[in-house]
């Protein structure tokens, strides 16, 4: 049966790669109030307080990302540019304009960045503040909230090949490493995310081991804190 563990050093560092934002305790730049932007289809919108951290005033520009996977234009924001003070805080709105109602969670990104005024003299250029990236979940409504969305995952071997799908409508954050038990053989997934209804075909560096019956990886909540190990079983040849 699938069991929670307690992390490890190596499972630490590699559960802090899952968020490419940058913690609030060592943030410089424009930097978010959370990790992490979550919008209910049922509130239809959702916001967020940006602080400028700077000592300097500088425009907080901010723009929606798309993943690779899904390109829908699902948010619009508000104010896109605004002028924050040295220490001071903008909120920053975001509007679901779905067409139809969501059946899924879906991933955006959202990304902060100040530009400070323009240095005088001849060779002035503009200045720009170190980018926060997070990421965005958008919910479906009366999707209950699953803990534990990772346990939902399919882990099989076919073809001498790793395969992870998501049956689940629940987007799955984890580390975009993860390793075969017995033996820790490491198995790159070439990103920190699985959407709803992704079949994944997985290369190793090496060979998979034969003995291997479990998958270790390392999850993040829905909030994007840390959720230790996770040892998934491993079904071979369906």
């Amino acid at each position: 049966m699938p069991q929670i563990q307690r992390f490890s050093t190596t499972a630490l560092m590699a559960v802090l790669l899952l968020s490419s934002a940058t913690s609030v305790a060592d943030a410089a730049g424009m930097v978010p109030q959370t990790p992490i932007l979550i919008l209910e289809e049922s509130t239809g919108e959702a916001s967020i307080n940006i602080t400028n951290t700077e000592p300097l005033p500088a425009l907080l520009h901010t723009s929606i990302e798309n993943v690779p996977e899904d390109t829908e234009l699902l948010l619009l924001l508000t104010p896109p540019v605004a002028r924050v003070e040295s220490g001071g805080t903008q909120l920053v709105r975001f509007i679901l304009r779905s067409a139809e109602p969501l059946q899924t969670e879906r991933l955006k990104r959202v990304i902060f960045e100040g530009i400070q005024p323009l240095e005088k003299g001849s060779n002035a250029r503009v200045s720009l503040t170190v980018k926060q990236n997070i990421p965005a979940i958008l919910r479906p409504k009366n999707l209950p909230i699953e803990r534990q969305p990772w346990a939902l995952l399919k882990w099989s071997v076919q073809d001498a090949q790793l395969q992870v799908s998501n049956p689940s409508p629940y987007v799955v954050r984890l580390a975009n490493t993860v390793n075969l038990l017995p033996g820790e053989a490491p198995v790159d997934l070439g990103r920190s995310y699985i959407l709803p209804g992704e079949k994944l075909r997985l290369t190793s560096a090496s060979p998979l081991p034969a003995t291997a019956t479990q998958v270790r990886l390392y999850p993040a909540t829905m909030y994007g804190f840390a959720a230790g190990n996770f040892d998934a079983p491993l079904v071979t040849g369906e």
